[in-house]
């Protein structure tokens, strides 16, 4: 999630985060019923949860959580529609440790199905240093995540021990990835996003690349900050969003493309947009969009982008201590060129046009 407003002497952002790399399920078809559900939800869909990660399962269920504004505790819904998930009864699958690491900032979860079992990504920082905020990992062997014992696997290890959080994992053509933002020594902003391959969904293999770092004058507004990576592919490429910026109404995302038969272990395999592809909107009242996520339509062929944002421009106070970063879903367009069109964030109400699908 997005953690924007800690004393820049320290080099850490109180960051934000979520994402992953879905896509349509096999064998669902498209049909009068789900289009009509897919048009029927309303933004915000959920209130004061933010970093939201949503994903279609092959169970067709979708499966939702995000960041508490208490940062104590990892939460979960499912529903069979977008919509359903407004009203879904929600489940606390972990809390907080009383002492010592994993006791404070639970940010940014993220759930994912893999090798048959679920993961739950997540970021948190120790009781008695809530800045040192790492990446951890729990698992689940139960078909269904809200059964089971969720096991902590410690913690994801990085080349530096330094402020890390955001992470994510998808699939690309047999190897499994792991995107999330750090702060490397040296380097002259507080994070930057990182790739690497996976030798299991806890451990990875290296080496440890850098994608992108903050330098775009839109990347470095109050801090200087790339987090939050969100992976989709599509139309022969290979997209990766991030936010940018503090967490106020400067919040923004950029996008990162490769082609899909380059080497995404290659920085050089990457080109990046020179300005935001997403933004705050006066037009809409919406401010400070980020931390997206991908997921798909009940049609099974329309994308959806998944995000937080704001109803307002000024806070009063610490941005991290503003619960009001509400979930908010709209249809991902894409261009004739195969690239996506994000738009500007909907204005809260019906989220009309979800089940246009373009590609």
């Amino acid at each position: 999630m997005s953690r924007s407003d800690v004393p820049s002497r320290r080099l850490v952002l109180k960051g934000a985060l979520a994402a992953g790399a879905l896509t349509a399920v096999p064998g669902v078809a498209a049909s009068a019923s789900a289009a009509t559900s897919a048009a029927a939800f309303r933004n915000p869909l959920i209130e004061q949860r933010a970093d939201p990660h949503i994903q279609r399962h092959t169970d067709g269920q979708y499966y939702f959580t995000a960041t508490a504004p208490e940062y104590d505790r990892i939460v979960l819904r499912r529903s069979p529609t977008i919509r359903g998930l407004a009203t879904a009864e929600e489940s606390v699958i972990w809390r907080r440790h009383t002492s010592g690491d994993m006791g404070a900032h639970i940010w940014a979860p993220e759930l994912h199905h893999i090798d048959g079992k679920w993961y739950v990504y997540f970021a948190a920082g120790r009781t008695d240093d809530v800045w040192k905020i790492r990446i951890w990992v729990l698992e689940n062997d139960s078909a269904d995540p809200f059964t089971g014992t969720w096991r902590e696997k410690g913690r994801i290890t990085t080349a530096w021990d330094t402020f890390s959080l955001d992470a994510t994992t998808f699939a690309h053509r047999g190897t499994r990835y792991l995107a999330w933002a750090q702060y490397e020594p040296g380097m002259d902003n507080n994070t930057a996003i990182f790739l690497s391959a996976m030798a299991n969904p806890w451990t990875l293999t290296g080496p440890q690349v850098r994608l992108t770092t903050p330098e775009f004058d839109w990347e470095c507004v109050g801090y200087r900050v790339n987090e939050g990576p969100a992976v989709i592919q599509r139309n022969g490429r290979v997209f990766l969003s991030y936010s940018a910026s503090a967490t106020d109404h400067h919040y923004c995302m950029g996008l990162l493309t490769a082609d899909t038969r380059a080497d995404l272990l290659d920085p050089g395999s990457w080109s990046k947009s020179p300005t935001p592809v997403f933004a705050s909107s006066d037009a809409t009242g919406q401010y400070g969009p980020g931390h997206n996520t991908f997921t798909v339509a009940e049609d099974g062929r329309t994308d959806v982008l998944v995000y937080h944002a704001r109803q307002y421009k000024e806070i009063t106070g610490d941005p991290l201590h503003d619960p009001n970063r509400h979930t908010r879903v709209q249809r991902l367009g894409w261009r004739r060129d195969g690239t996506p069109d994000f738009g500007v964030p909907v204005a809260d109400g019906p989220a009309g046009g979800v089940t246009a699908a373009t590609r």
